[in-house]
């Protein structure tokens, strides 16, 4: 298993349209994140900075990192175009965290 985590930056004032839109997650989002080894997903956010915290566990980092090509993938980074930063395709500006500690 791997722990990956990293940072995110959401536009200011956006954080109950993100929510919402996390909290209403579409089933085939769900599906293909668990399709591709991803499980114990979350997401926190700084309310200072509007920075997000992703932490996910996966069992294959680069099964994972295939998930970016599938179409429901895409269309989620459209979706979330309008209320994050965002690269050229619409995948969000994203950066991996180092892990320093871990306990179970």
């Amino acid at each position: 298993m791997v722990r990956k985590s990293f940072k995110m930056k959401l536009f200011p004032g956006m954080e109950e349209e993100y929510e919402k839109r996390h909290n209403q997650l579409w089933m085939e989002m769900k599906d293909m994140i668990h399709e591709y080894g991803g499980s114990n997903y979350s997401i926190f956010l700084d309310q200072k900075t509007d920075i997000l915290y992703g932490y996910i566990e996966l069992e294959d980092a680069d099964k994972w990192e295939q998930s970016a090509n599938t179409e429901i993938c895409r269309k989620w980074w459209d979706y979330m175009a309008d209320i994050m930063e965002t690269n050229s395709d619409n995948s969000p500006v994203s950066t991996d965290l180092k892990l320093v500690f871990h306990l179970d």
